[in-house]
């Protein structure tokens, strides 16, 4: 049997199954072949029913939340791409103004942060304007203004690929500068326990809306990509270095050195994978070459090559 067919006999909800599926519709840098199959996962048991499918036929399993850190390649992605839509937001008072949030890792950081100002919770306004979900934020530790996801988190709830469901401490995680165990391990995140305060709601926004200015000012928002695309360096800044060699507006077809923040690859006009992988990797060597420093990559790239 193939795939198709495998799937149609499943228990899955065949209303959330796609076939050849352009990833473009699915990414934020608007880029990408066709996955053989996306699925939305919207309860356990249907991850746990893909798990079962691809175990039992050996088909391979791509796992994303929102797209927003992703570049697909042109060829695509083979096998199932199930994007996590889990989005329950639960909150706890445990007194000592501090609040336990437990919260999906489908709930978008945007959507979390409106949330907790009309609750009026604080701690959470440096991650608001980081475009993601809440487990690809954990996968890899995002974060803004000096506040990483880590500094709030107290526990994970993750699935192993055999369907059987496991909690991670904080420690467990092994969060470094953009990383996490969860880029090296074979588990899907479900939800997460973090820990806040009660703050004044007028407070919250005043900070929410200046990161979403300093966001609208320094970044290249209007145009899409994958957020910062490279890392920083442990003792530089890449963005500076990118602008000291001059790259801004560097293009190769349709991926451009963005203008406004040359950390970010933009698509700036109909941009392939290809476009923006040679794009990154010329940046990568002129960098080598003017300044003798090695960049590397903050956003992943799945797919065929």
């Amino acid at each position: 049997m193939n795939i198709k067919q495998i799937l149609e006999q499943s228990k899955l909800n065949k209303k959330n199954l796609c076939y050849d599926d352009p990833m473009c519709k699915h990414t934020s840098f608007k880029i990408g072949g066709p996955a053989d199959v996306f699925v939305k996962i919207n309860n356990i048991e249907e991850l746990q029913e893909v798990l079962h499918i691809i175990n039992k036929n050996k088909i391979p399993l791509t796992i994303i939340g929102n797209g927003s850190n992703l570049l697909v390649t042109d060829k695509g992605i083979r096998g199932i791409i199930a994007k996590v839509n889990l989005k329950e937001i639960k909150i706890e008072n445990k007194g000592k103004d501090e609040i336990e949030i437990e919260v999906s890792a489908g709930v978008p950081l945007g959507l979390l942060a409106q949330k907790l100002l009309k609750e009026e919770i604080a701690g959470f306004e440096e991650l608001s304007g980081i475009p993601g979900t809440i487990g690809g934020a954990i996968t890899m530790n995002a974060g803004a203004h000096g506040k990483e996801i880590k500094d709030i988190l107290k526990k994970v709830v993750v699935m192993d690929y055999n369907g059987n469901i496991h909690e991670l401490k904080n420690e467990e995680c092994e969060f470094v500068y953009r990383g996490s165990i969860f880029q090296k391990e074979k588990y899907i995140i479900l939800s997460a326990k973090i820990i806040l305060q009660k703050g004044k709601k007028q407070e919250i926004k005043e900070k929410m809306d200046e990161y979403a200015q300093y966001r609208k000012e320094k970044q290249p928002i209007e145009y899409p990509s994958a957020g910062s695309t490279f890392k920083r360096g442990e003792d530089f800044i890449t963005a500076k270095l990118i602008d000291e060699a001059g790259l801004k507006g560097y293009k190769i077809g349709g991926a451009e050195v963005s203008e406004k923040h040359a950390g970010f690859i933009i698509n700036s006009n109909k941009a392939t994978a290809k476009d923006v992988i040679e794009l990154t990797n010329y940046v990568k060597e002129q960098i080598n070459e003017k300044f003798g420093k090695k960049i590397n990559l903050e956003i992943q790239i799945v797919g065929e090559k």
